[in-house]
Order: structure tokens, then sequence, then C-alpha cells
């Protein structure tokens, strides 16, 4: 009868980070319409209309509003996205990313 032979293997222990977020900021302007601004947000960001409004508002009033935390590819390329359909309407609404503190 042949022999079995069990080796165990090493047991490691595995760090999953959780990945970085990042902030998308609106910054406010004096040329971009608001409507347009909620469209954008309602479509790019996926808020309702009462939530887009009220980013809009608070970025209006104060400068800048974070619209919402992504990862970083996730924030870089809806703030590319939303920057891109504003052009393209000849706005020049601008989102930033930032690295959630």
């Amino acid at each position: 009868m042949p022999e079995t032979i069990i080796t165990k293997r090493p047991q490691t222990d595995l760090k999953v980070e959780r990945p970085k977020l990042f902030k998308v900021v609106l910054v406010n302007d004096d040329y971009t319409p608001r409507d347009f601004v909620v469209t954008v947000l309602r479509i790019e960001f996926r808020l309702n209309e009462q939530q887009s409004r009220k980013v809009m508002m608070t970025a209006h009033q104060r400068g800048v509003c974070v619209v919402a935390v992504f990862t970083k590819e996730v924030a870089e390329t809806k703030t590319a996205n939303a920057i891109d359909r504003a052009r393209k309407e000849g706005y020049p609404l601008l989102f930033t990313t930032e690295p959630e503190e």
C-alpha cells in the first residue's frame, strides 16, 4: 500500500486594503446655466433632481461643493465625462478630483 504524505502549506496573512477614495468637486462659474449643471449632475453622477439642485446651489453659494466620493478611476472618469459634456455645449463647467482625507 502506498504511503500518503501530507504537507502543510505555509499560511499567509492576506492584508486587503480598501482602495483610496477621491472626492469629485463641482466648481462654481458665472457662465454655465444652472439647469445645465443639474442635468450633468443627474446624468453623469446619477443624482436625483433634488440632490442635483442642492449640490448646484451649494457650489453657487460657496464656490465649490463635493458631488460624491469614488475610487480614483471612477472619480476621474466621471469628472472627465462631465467636463467633456460641458465643453461640447460650449460651457466652462469644471469638476475636480482630490483625495479624500
